[in-house]
């Protein structure tokens, strides 16, 4: 019997998530500072998202961006996140830990899995800078995490169907593996028929006019070079739903 076939959409903000739930999404993946790879989101933000979905909520535990390699610090408030998470009804965590070496970070890993149950925990993309990805994929397993979030070690999941679909050989039912990373309305069909995942992680954002009149253009506060400071980027539900309706086909 076929395993159905799940979208996550990874909402970079509350406005996406609902959208996201508009457009029927099985699960939701909040986060800040999506251009940064994401990072843990506000209190506020997880809580008004537990409030307003009725389909699973994963939060990121990520407190910086860059690398995946955290001082004990760092670890200390990925340890209360994940505490706060569990506490206000979050359904998932998704975490990422490697040491200096570019091995999975097992003990921390175990750690946070023991300390999110009974939520489900997801290994995000720190899976994609790992030195080896099938040894990776034991530690992960053994560690006790769900599923791996994984774009095949390339930049984006289309171009990293082998790797995607001999880790879905190997797990063989013992995790979940999640394509993620460029997956769209053009793609999904062919990346699913040729890895055989079976959970799709997609963000399908358009951008949004803020609203804002009076513009002070020689002004700038953000130091991301080419992004509109009057605008943003939200999850579009007619794209999720279209995404839906290719799943529900294949």
């Amino acid at each position: 019997m076929r395993s159905e076939l799940k979208l996550e959409v990874c909402a970079n903000s509350v406005e996406s998530a609902i959208m996201a739930q508009k457009g029927g999404a099985h699960r939701v993946e909040l986060c800040d500072n999506i251009y940064e790879g994401g990072t843990t989101p506000s209190y506020g933000s997880i809580l008004i998202a537990r409030e307003t979905l009725n389909i699973d909520l994963n939060i990121i535990i990520r407190p910086r961006g860059g690398d995946f390699y955290y001082s004990d610090l760092e670890f200390e408030i990925m340890k209360k996140d994940v505490e706060f998470a569990k506490q206000v009804g979050v359904d998932g965590v998704v975490i990422g830990l490697l040491n200096t070496d570019g091995n999975i970070d097992k003990k921390r890993t175990a750690e946070l899995v023991k300390l999110a149950n009974p939520m489900s925990v997801t290994f995000h993309r720190a899976f994609d800078v790992c030195n080896d990805p099938f040894q990776a994929l034991e530690d992960i397993i053994n560690c006790g995490c769900n599923r791996i979030l994984t774009s095949g070690q390339k930049n984006k999941a289309f171009d990293g169907i082998v790797l995607i679909r001999t880790l879905v050989e190997k797990a063989n039912d013992r995790i979940i593996i999640m394509s993620g990373s460029g997956i769209n309305e053009d793609n999904i069909s062919e990346i699913h028929h040729k890895t055989d995942a079976n959970e799709f992680h997609a963000s399908l954002r358009n951008p949004k006019e803020n609203g804002m009149v009076f513009r002070k253009k020689e002004i700038e506060m953000s130091s991301i070079p080419n992004i509109s400071e009057f605008e943003k980027l939200v999850t579009d539900p007619k794209r999720v739903k279209k995404i839906i309706k290719i799943l529900n086909t294949l």
